[in-house]
C-alpha cells in the first residue's frame, strides 16, 4: 500500500491505494435479528442489504471478469482485479447472514430467489455475439459503474454514523457494514473509470443510472416489507409493524439508515457532468477503520501466519 500522500479538500488521502481482498470472518451465532435495540424497521430496512448484495456482488464479478479483455490501461486493469476480489468476499460475507436469517427462522428464501433471477436471467448473459455482445456488457458495466456511486455513499455513511453506536446496534454486524462500507469508499473510482475506459457517454451513464438506482430502490422497500412481515420475533403474523414512509423519514432524521434525502443528494451529484467518485468519502479515513476492523484484523492475522508457514515451508 503506497505511504504517498496528497493534499486534498479533505485533508491528506493516499495518493494510491493498492486493491486487495480482506477474507474476513464474522461469528452470527448471536446475532438478534432486529440488531439495533428496539428498531425493528431501522433494523430489517438495513437487513435488506444482505438479501441484495450476495448475488449483486457474485453479478458484479462476473461482468467485471468479461469486461477485463476490453481494458487496455495496466494500472486500471490490476485496479479491476482487486476490485473483483473485494467483491467477492462481500458476496459471501452477506451470505452467512442471508443463511443465518433462514437459519433462525426468517426464511428469506423466496425474495432471494427473486433477486438471483433479476440477475442471472435479466441482467445475465445473451445469446449474443461480436459488436451486440460487446454493447450488453458494456451497459451492464455501465449499470455498475451507477449502484457503485450508490454503494460508496452507504459507505461513507455507514463509517460516519455515531447513531448507531449510540443506539446500542451489534458490534458485529457493524464491523460488517463499516468493513465492507470501508472497502468500497476504497475502490469508489474503479467501476467508474472502467465505464470511462469503454464508453463514457454522458447519456448511457445517466440513463443506465436511472434503470439500476429506479430497480436497487424499489427492491430495497419490497425487501423491507418482506422482512417486517416474516420477522419471527413477533408470534402473531397481525401484530407485525409494517413498513412505511414515515418509519423512513424519523430513521433517517435520527440517524439510523441512509433514507431518502441521502439518496437524492447522491443522485443529483451523479448526474453532475463533472461528477467525480473520489470526491465521495475519504480514502484516509477508509484506510483508517480497516486498520482496526476486527474482522479485517482477523483476516490479516490469518494471510500473516500463512505466509509465514509457507515460508518455513519452503526452507525446509
Amino acid at each position: 500500500m503506497s505511504k504517498q500522500v496528497k493534499e486534498t479538500k479533505r485533508g491528506h488521502e493516499p495518493a494510491k491505494v493498492a486493491l486487495h481482498p480482506r477474507n474476513v470472518k464474522f461469528d452470527w451465532s448471536k446475532l438478534p435479528l432486529v440488531w439495533i435495540p428496539g428498531e425493528v424497521f431501522a433494523s430489517h430496512y438495513v437487513n435488506v442489504l444482505h438479501l441484495l448484495l450476495p448475488e449483486g456482488e457474485r453479478w458484479f464479478v462476473k461482468v467485471f471478469s468479461e469486461i477485463l479483455p476490453l481494458i487496455e490501461d495496466d494500472q486500471l486493469r490490476e485496479d479491476v482485479i482487486g476490485f473483483i476480489g473485494q467483491e467477492g468476499v462481500h458476496a459471501a460475507a452477506h451470505q452467512e447472514v442471508q443463511d443465518y436469517f433462514t437459519d433462525n427462522g426468517l426464511d428469506v428464501r423466496p425474495f432471494a430467489a427473486e433477486i438471483e433471477a433479476l440477475f442471472r436471467k435479466i441482467l445475465g448473459d445473451r445469446d449474443l455475439t461480436g459488436r451486440a455482445k460487446e454493447e450488453w456488457l458494456i451497459e451492464r458495466a455501465a449499470i455498475i459503474a451507477g449502484l457503485e456511486h450508490l454503494t460508496a455513499v452507504l459507505g461513507n455513511w455507514v463509517l460516519n454514523s455515531p447513531a448507531l453506536d449510540a443506539a446500542g446496534a451489534d458490534e458485529t454486524m457493524l464491523d460488517l457494514l463499516r468493513w465492507h462500507g470501508a472497502e468500497e469508499v476504497e475502490h469508489r473510482n474503479v467501476a467508474y473509470d472502467v465505464f470511462q475506459h469503454v464508453d463514457g457517454r454522458y447519456s448511457r451513464r445517466v440513463r443506465s443510472y436511472l434503470l439500476g438506482g429506479t430497480a436497487l430502490l424499489v427492491l430495497w422497500w419490497r425487501g423491507a416489507g418482506y422482512l417486517m412481515k416474516n420477522d419471527p420475533t413477533e408470534s402473531d403474523p397481525a401484530k407485525r409493524p409494517k413498513a412505511g414512509l414515515i418509519k423512513l423519514i424519523d430513521a433517517e432524521r435520527r440517524g439510523l439508515v441512509p433514507g431518502v434525502v441521502r439518496i437524492g443528494w447522491a443522485t443529483w451529484k451523479f448526474f453532475l457532468p463533472n461528477y467525480d467518485p473520489s470526491a465521495e468519502g475519504s480514502t484516509a479515513q477508509a484506510v483508517s477503520y480497516l486498520a482496526k476492523s476486527p474482522a479485517a484484523l482477523r483476516a490479516d492475522a490469518i494471510a500473516e501466519r500463512q505466509i509465514a508457514e509457507s515460508q518455513i515451508a519452503e526452507g525446509q
